[in-house]
Order: C-alpha cells, then structure tokens, then sequence
C-alpha cells in the first residue's frame, strides 16, 4: 500500500491553505486528473462540518467515480478524507495547517491507499510519489493563483 507524507513551508497563513484544500467543488479546476467533483451532502456536527463527495478521477483510459466522507475541523486547521465507495480497497487523506512564527505556514500532507485492481495498484505504485508530490504543487500553484506571489 502506497503512502507518502509531507510537509512543505508556504507563504500563505493556514487560514488561506485550510480554505482552498477544504473547497472540494473547485478541485476540477487545477487538480491534476481530477475531471468533476461533487459535494452530495454537508452538516454540521459539533465542532466540524462533515461532507459527502464525489470526485471523478482521469488518467488515459482510466476513470472512475470515488466516494469521501470529508471531515473539516476549522479550529483545528485539519482536514481528513475517508474514502466511501469506488476503485480503492482503502484510502486515507489528512492535512494538517499550521501558522510558522516567521510568517506563512506549514502544510503537513498524508495519504494512504489502495486500489482493488492489481493492475491499477501496480501502475500507481510505481508513479505514487512523483504523482502525490504533483498533487500538492497543485494545491501550491492554486494558492498562488488565489492569494499572490509571495512577498
């Protein structure tokens, strides 16, 4: 089972990165093989709001729909993705945002899975890094779309 972790210093606060990883709807627009995104369900529970999504994944002949149960914890600046339904066996997201005393913020980046299919497991397995670390450079090129160059 592929996993990577990471954690990267960007120039933005925790609140800026905390808003563009929690706006799943827009991850079409600049994630890598994301075609279409959908939130069927929010609530509000305690602390949290809770989302049900779908995100339709596509790369060459491969595309599939793939259910989450997306957790937000704004106080926390945490986010965590449990996966639902769809080509995995298992999958396991977490980002963590916290301010740096020198300004900007440290993203930290976690990711678990596993497909059903052998064949897909083997092919992602040997593209899983360079593709996660792709998927965050993502994130930090959408900041900069959003936020500005660092100063």
């Amino acid at each position: 089972m592929p996993i990577h972790s990471e954690t990267r210093r960007l120039p933005y606060s925790a609140q800026q990165m905390y808003d563009l990883v929690a706006d799943v709807e827009d991850y079409p627009e600049f994630l890598p093989w994301t075609a279409a995104a959908r939130i069927r369900e929010t609530r509000e529970e305690d602390d949290r709001t809770v989302m049900l999504a779908d995100l339709v994944i596509s790369f060459k002949v491969f595309r599939e729909r793939f259910g989450s149960r997306v957790t937000l914890w704004p106080d926390e600046k945490r986010i965590d993705t449990e996966y639902l339904d769809g080509p995995f066996k298992k999958m396991i997201s977490n980002w963590r945002f916290e301010d740096a005393e020198d300004g900007g913020c440290d993203v930290h980046f976690h990711v678990d899975f596993e497909f059903r299919n052998r064949i897909l497991q083997a092919t992602a397995t040997v593209f899983f890094n360079e593709a996660m670390s792709r998927v965050v450079r993502a994130f930090e090129g959408r900041a900069k779309t959003l936020y500005g160059a660092a100063p």
